[in-house]
């Protein structure tokens, strides 16, 4: 058959590492200008999907969390479980940006082996590695987030090929319109939305 890959050939896969952490703090702080409730958080399970259909493959879902206080919020961790995500809880020392670092080696990891990445994430400190994903030929990499939030750091990497979905607006990702003030295209502006 024309195009299939040979028997055996390893399927490609879309990595999705979500930044917790700066997700929820981005929310509460600069959409919210509160502590989300439980029902305004981004459904997990709709960026898990997302991921799924944006180019068509597999994913492998990576959900960093730090645990450097030696507990988990358990029952967070079994919600990720069924949804099929790897929870990632990791522990440093005072003041490491465990969750940071856990993905900058994971990024680094990534860019030695075939596979696309989204990262839920508006922090810079992963342009760096993202640059280094990007550097492979045929390689799609995007940013999952609010996008008036994403870092301007990321900004030479859209000549590159960087990809930016917005959570509310591609991702679909919360039951509510959440109440950002931003540019809205005319293209993407649905009155119904805010009647």
């Amino acid at each position: 058959m024309a195009g299939s890959e040979p028997a055996g050939a390893a399927q490609r896969v879309t990595y999705l590492l979500v930044d917790g952490e700066n997700i929820d703090a981005t929310l509460g702080m600069s959409v919210l200008g509160r502590r989300p409730a439980p029902g305004e958080r981004p459904r997990w399970d709709r960026v898990r999907d997302f991921a799924a259909e944006a180019w068509g493959q597999p994913v492998r879902a990576l959900f960093f969390l730090n645990a450097t206080s030696g507990s988990m919020p358990m029952s967070f961790v079994q919600a990720l479980l069924a949804m099929d995500y790897r929870p990632i809880p990791l522990a440093g020392g005072p003041g490491e940006k465990v969750v940071d670092l856990g993905i900058q080696k994971t990024l680094d990891a990534i860019a030695e082996r075939p596979g696309d990445v989204l990262l839920a994430s508006h922090d810079g400190d992963f342009t760096a590695h993202l640059r280094r994903v990007l550097e492979t030929e045929g390689r799609r990499v995007g940013l999952l987030g609010f996008r008036e939030f994403v870092s301007s750091t990321f900004g030479d990497l859209l000549g590159r090929g960087l990809q930016v979905f917005d959570l509310e607006d591609h991702v679909h990702a919360f039951t509510e319109v959440l109440p950002r003030v931003r540019v809205i295209p005319l293209a993407d502006f649905d009155p119904e939305r805010y009647l």
